[in-house]
């Protein structure tokens, strides 16, 4: 294979964008050794227009095609050879001439509770009383905070939950329908620091698949880690998480993930063979037909990336099986079906059919 000319990976600049496409570019080199993998940090419409909104406080959602309209035009014009995207991001109609031909092997794809540790405020409050009022956040008494490993059934009474997807929102309104959900915006560790550090917020929810990408962990007790090798509650720890923050990892099903979710996407041109014939060694096949499958729900189901739908496929035997969700009417509908794993395409659509 060629060795003179690099293979350019376009990516977004955010903290994770850069670690799924390092990840990428990492794999290639381990696996062609004589390749040059480079990267293409581009800035899309969707980066620019969150800051702008989050600069506004303005709680409108934005499209997550705008965030993979300049890594797709990168492709297009040649400058760059391959995309890689949060496969929850990229729409299922793909531009003319572009495909989507890899993914990686999938990561945990569940949703994680985040809130303030009642514990540390406590003892905050104790080792604060004798500074001078300068020496003092203004607004951090009225912090609330949680004990260890509640559920969504333990939440207080009206609590207000952050999140910026039509999604979660159904469901977590679903499991209570007291709860005050509203906007939150900004990358994954600009939402940690609103929750550690505003009042009026009392937890978010986020992907697990994000957290573990950017080297953030879930620290439990012995007693919870004799329990499961894959922590369900603890303090989330990492170089970028505020002090004080707690996490839960959610059940299916309490929440059910996006299509894609905890996916990484590899997008190409159609008609590059040089870098099909890499990707092929990239993809992981299991996880490609099990978000084949959700992908052909979502565009059955007629929804962009922020409809509120959820689903999740997996590889079960020698057939893949999917449980699907739709959150359009006031009461939420459910459907699950199984199908030959080659069946993917057809699984995806039977479920949407039921749910439409």
């Amino acid at each position: 294979m060629p060795t003179e000319r690099p293979i350019i990976i376009a990516t977004r600049g955010s903290a994770l964008a850069l670690a799924q496409a390092n990840l990428i570019a990492a794999n290639g080199r381990f696996i062609f050794p004589k390749l040059r993998f480079e990267l293409k940090i581009l800035q899309t419409t969707g980066d620019k227009m969150q800051a702008s909104m989050l600069a506004k406080k303005s709680g409108v959602s934005l499209p997550k095609g705008l965030f993979t309209k300049e890594l797709e035009v990168a492709l297009i014009k040649g400058q760059a050879d391959l995309a890689v995207h949060s496969l929850k991001d990229l729409p299922t109609d793909l531009p003319a001439g572009l495909k989507l031909v890899a993914t990686p092997k999938r990561a945990d794809v569940r949703d994680v509770l985040i809130y303030r540790d009642a514990s540390y405020l406590k003892n905050l409050k104790l080792k604060t009383q004798n500074l001078t009022p300068t020496e003092w956040s203004p607004g951090q008494s009225a912090l609330r905070g949680l004990k260890p490993h509640i559920m969504l059934k333990d939440l207080p009474a009206k609590a207000t939950v952050a999140t910026n997807s039509t999604r979660r929102k159904a469901q977590l309104l679903a499991a209570r329908p007291d709860l005050n959900v509203v906007e939150m915006h900004g990358n994954l560790p600009t939402r940690l620091r609103k929750i550690a550090e505003r009042g009026e917020l009392d937890a978010t929810v986020l992907a697990l698949a994000g957290l573990t990408r950017l080297n953030f962990q879930i620290e439990s007790d012995e007693t919870e880690n004799a329990r499961t090798s894959c922590p369900r509650s603890g303090r989330l720890v990492g170089d970028a998480v505020p002090d004080g923050l707690l996490a839960t990892v959610l059940d299916l099903k309490v929440m059910l993930p996006c299509v894609g979710q905890g996916a990484i996407g590899i997008e190409i041109r159609a008609d590059d063979e040089r870098v099909g014939a890499i990707c092929e060694r990239l993809n992981h096949f299991n996880t490609f037909q099990c978000v084949t499958a959700e992908r052909a729900f979502l565009r059955a189901m007629g929804g962009g990336c922020q409809s509120p739908v959820a689903a999740y496929a997996e590889i079960i035997g020698d057939k893949i099986f999917m449980r699907a969700a739709s959150f359009r009417n006031k009461t939420a509908q459910h459907s699950e079906g199984k199908r030959p794993i080659v069946e993917a395409v057809a699984l995806g659509e039977e479920l949407a059919a039921q749910l439409k």
